[in-house]
């Protein structure tokens, strides 16, 4: 080193500065060193993979808890029990005409009265059906319960009219308060899954 050659100032060359790593950047790191890239990009990965695990099982728990899913109104309840006892009803009524058939009570037609109890015994289930998927927030049950009122309200005001006043309200009251809560904003809101969704509950 020419101490009169300005060129060589040990200040202009950055591996002769006193007190400074030339292997080494100014905040530390060494320079070109791909094992910390590599390391760093691993690190990386690993806490991706964990965070889409975590939201992951979240979702999953989220998806199997009671507490994540859409809140059953009362009113669901009251007109799911209101069908369940029409269609309790209506098997009582199937059971009472198949035994007067075996009985061997008169009828016009034989073959009438056991296609008369097979429509019994199929409204019976059919009922029972909209009661169960109703509470658990399927659409289609409402058209299906708000039938079977219509069908109630079409027997009851003749039961009521024609000297039976008890009968005739026991069907026209529930009838009539399950058609006022089936149009409650509350009820359509809840009951609104299609056929092929999830369980809501």
């Amino acid at each position: 080193m020419n101490p009169e050659d300005p060129s060589e100032d040990p200040r202009d060359n950055p591996s002769e500065r006193p007190g400074q790593d030339p292997l080494r950047n100014a905040a530390g790191a060494p320079v070109g060193d791909k094992g910390s890239d590599k390391d760093g990009d691993k690190t990386r990965d690993k806490a991706g993979d964990k965070a889409a695990n975590n939201a992951r099982e979240n979702a999953a728990n989220n998806a199997g808890d009671p507490a994540g899913a859409p809140v059953r109104p009362r009113a669901i309840v009251v007109i799911a029990v209101v069908v369940a006892l029409e269609a309790a009803a209506l098997l009582l009524a199937a059971v009472w005409y198949g035994t007067q058939l075996l009985t061997g009570a008169p009828v016009l037609s034989f073959w009438g009265a056991v296609f008369t109890l097979f429509l019994l015994l199929a409204f019976t289930v059919w009922l029972f059906a909209v009661a169960r998927f109703l509470l658990r927030g399927f659409r289609w049950p409402r058209a299906g319960a708000l039938v079977a009122q219509l069908f109630a309200l079409t027997i009851g005001f003749p039961t009521l009219t024609g000297g039976y006043p008890l009968a005739g309200l026991a069907m026209l009251v529930p009838a009539v308060l399950t058609i006022v809560l089936l149009f409650d904003k509350r009820v359509i809101a809840f009951a609104s899954r299609a056929a092929g969704a999830p369980p809501a509950l």
